[in-house]
């Protein structure tokens, strides 16, 4: 495919104009930025795992009503999505203590807590995305009142629907982020659908049996091993080959580990 305008370079992704009206081509980058983009570096292959992997969450929730940006894979790391005006709220379902809800509130990592929490962020890197309430999204505009239980009920279902699918390969759903964004239907009334990816780059994705983090908490921590971390994800669902457990199709990473190596970008 021609390479098209950029239309924004992100922490992880990079936005191209699409084919067609309305449409963009996400390309997903091997890049790894955590603490506000303080720590940098770089993940080989991620970019091609999260791709993948994002698709077929994002297909899957499609089945189950919830409506998407997402149209289909082009090929290793971009693919066709919908244009949509983001929203600029950060939403974090938790449910399980870990990360900065540990450091805020002194709660222990790895305890469950007495039900699932949503908590909104306020989208803007300068200022460092910081929490905000319902009051604050209310006040300033950022997102009307019908919008706010759209995305809050959306992500209930999400994440009913993403702990038992993980669940079922032995990966405990510890906390993810969303973000959303708007479309206008033919009576130009706009309409909330999910956005954005959903990968081991915004879940925190642990081992049932051993607790092992399959994340990017690896990175963030130096840990190690988050390469075979996010291809581990991607196996258990069925996405590597030699794993023809889950459906869809099946990609030999073998086949592009030098493309995987050295995360080509595109030009620019």
């Amino acid at each position: 495919m021609s390479r098209r305008r950029q239309i924004y370079e992100g922490k992880a992704k990079i936005l191209y104009e699409g084919p067609e009206p309305g449409t963009l081509i996400q390309y997903f980058k091997d890049d790894a930025t955590a603490f506000n983009a303080e720590k940098r570096g770089t993940i080989n292959g991620k970019g091609v795992i999260n791709n993948r992997i994002s698709e077929y969450v994002f297909t899957r929730l499609g089945h189950i009503g919830i409506p998407t940006h997402f149209i289909r894979r082009l090929n290793m790391r971009e693919q066709l999505v919908r244009q949509v005006e983001i929203i600029p709220i950060e939403v974090v379902v938790r449910n399980i203590a870990a990360g900065s809800i540990s450091k805020r509130l002194g709660i222990p990592e790895g305890e469950p807590l007495p039900h699932t929490l949503i908590e909104y962020y306020y989208k803007d890197d300068a200022l460092g995305d910081p929490m905000i309430a319902e009051e604050h999204i209310a006040c300033f505009n950022w997102a009307g009142p019908e919008e706010m239980q759209d995305i809050a009920s959306m992500a209930i279902r999400i994440n009913d629907f993403m702990s038992g699918m993980f669940a079922a390969i032995d990966i405990r759903l510890v906390d993810f982020k969303l973000e959303f964004g708007r479309i206008w239907d033919q009576d130009n009334y706009p309409r909330v659908i999910l956005a954005d990816e959903i990968s081991p780059d915004g879940c925190r994705l642990w081992d049932m049996k051993t607790g092992e983090k399959l994340d990017k908490d690896r990175f963030r921590r130096d840990l190690g091993g988050e390469e075979e971390a996010y291809q581990e994800v991607a196996r258990r669902l069925g996405l590597l080959n030699g794993d023809d457990s889950g459906p869809g199709e099946v990609f030999d990473l073998s086949a592009h580990r030098g493309r995987l190596r050295t995360g080509p970008k595109p030009k620019k």
